[in-house]
């Protein structure tokens, strides 16, 4: 794990936020090619969930939401973590992470109920936590001022579906889906940005008619698996947790979990919770309004039931960047020189790869060469993310770039200049072709859309 940070740090992807004062703990910030990457996973969630359905639209809430919200959803009642503290370091833990009496994820400590930063094993009782981040409206700050930043993004698509439903005429079943920033104030962070205070969400309310709830459920959980395997992601570092019924949300009929093998261990990706119609009846109570759907055809009004897919997109980003991390002792080239060096490679999908063709010209000291290459540059700008580089040998400039995920690269040589076609290297093969330029755009479409299908 800590090389994958490391290079996540070196290659612009993740950097600690404030870092020039120290740092804050579990806030991050995301380097261009982080940004770049991010943004590539929204874009391909958007398109197979939303730009290629007929029936789920999309909307933007606000993070600040009337304190009733919170009130009706439960938030302010029970999203809550049960916190005990150590009587001689004051280090603060969740108790729900002590299993077998040895705390989980909390450092190593060598005895049951020993505290894993000074060893002691005195802990007050303990009491609930309220995970929601508070603030105020305005420039008073008294309760009746107060409100919450967002804990989740789901709330705005239920105090929304009336308005949604009717402005856009849908029929159940449909679906609202949203991405956005959601904030908790976690007891316990760490394993780099699996868990933090202010992370992404990317959600959809599916909502139906009861009793069509549990096989749109099963439909929902085949669809969510499906999107993380087109992304890349391997099937046998990705497994279904079945929630126990004692164990479910105050709002879930029941809920399975898809996690993901890091490096640390079995973790949380991504949830399907049947929320049935919990949300939609107590907002209804709690704001005096009427939200049942009315049914056109059997001329009934009901609450629809609500299938939820989640998914963390930073969890997702760190998955996506575990399982493409290769490291190639000696290096794959079989030069003297390269086998004396360990190579690291990232072997991302195309479809969420932050930089998708580099282009060099073969010397930087040969101004044709230059020219012709920053012209293709340009031109291949227009369809595809790319990255120009003319400085060190060309074996190191493929190296950078197999370490950032790139899946092509194009050199110009000096044939170029004498029969207008080029190099085009495949990352994962080093295989090397000649493409004429008039083609080249046409050709790394194909083999992008090719890599993305396999």
């Amino acid at each position: 794990m800590k090389k994958i940070i490391s290079l996540a740090k070196r290659r612009g992807f993740v950097f600690q936020s404030s870092e020039i004062y120290g740092g804050v703990e579990a806030l991050w910030d995301y380097g261009p090619l982080g940004t770049a990457m991010k943004q590539n996973i929204r874009k391909a969630w958007f398109n197979m969930f939303v730009r290629q359905q007929s029936n789920i639209v999309a909307i933007e809430g606000a993070i600040l939401m009337h304190p009733k919200v919170w009130q009706a959803s439960g938030h302010i009642e029970n999203f809550t973590d049960p916190l005990i503290e150590c009587k001689s370091c004051n280090g603060r833990f969740r108790a729900d992470h002590m299993i077998d009496g040895r705390f989980v994820g909390q450092g190593e400590a060598k005895e049951p109920n020993q505290c894993p930063n000074c060893g002691d094993r005195d802990f007050t009782p303990a009491r609930n936590f309220n995970l929601m981040f508070k603030t105020f409206l305005g420039p008073i700050q008294d309760e009746a001022n107060a409100t919450y930043l967002r804990p989740e993004t789901a709330q705005s698509m239920f105090t929304n579906f009336k308005l949604v439903q009717e402005s856009q005429r849908l029929k159940v079943p449909f679906g609202i889906a949203q991405a956005g920033k959601a904030f908790r104030n976690e007891i316990t962070t760490g394993n780099f940005i699996f868990r933090s205070r202010e992370f992404e969400q990317m959600e959809i309310e599916y909502f139906v008619k009861p009793g069509e709830d549990e096989q749109s459920f099963d439909l929902w959980v085949e669809k969510w698996e499906q999107f993380f395997l087109s992304l890349g992601l391997r099937k046998e570092n990705l497994r279904r947790y079945e929630h126990p019924k004692e164990s479910l949300s105050h709002y879930s009929k029941r809920t399975v979990d898809i996690e993901y093998k890091f490096p640390f261990g079995w973790g949380e990706l991504a949830g399907i919770a049947n929320r049935t119609d919990f949300d939609l009846k107590q907002h209804a109570e709690f704001s005096g309004q009427d939200l049942r759907y009315f049914d056109e055809t059997t001329k009934e009004k009901y609450f629809p039931y609500v299938i939820e897919p989640t998914a963390g997109l930073d969890r997702l980003f760190l998955a996506l960047l575990c399982d493409a991390y290769e490291e190639v002792e000696g290096g794959r080239s079989t030069t003297t020189e390269a086998a004396k060096e360990k190579e690291t490679m990232l072997k991302f999908s195309p479809s969420v790869a932050p930089v998708q063709v580099a282009v060099f010209p073969l010397v930087k000291n040969k101004q044709e060469l230059v020219a012709e290459a920053k012209r293709i540059y340009a031109e291949l700008q227009q369809k595809f993310s790319c990255q120009y580089d003319e400085t060190g040998a060309i074996g190191r400039r493929y190296r950078r770039q197999d370490e950032i995920g790139t899946p092509f690269a194009v050199t110009v040589d000096f044939d170029t200049l004498e029969d207008d076609s080029v190099t085009l290297r495949n990352r994962d093969t080093m295989a090397q072709e000649r493409v004429s330029v008039k083609h080249l755009s046409d050709k790394i479409d194909a083999l992008l859309f090719r890599a993305t299908m396999e």
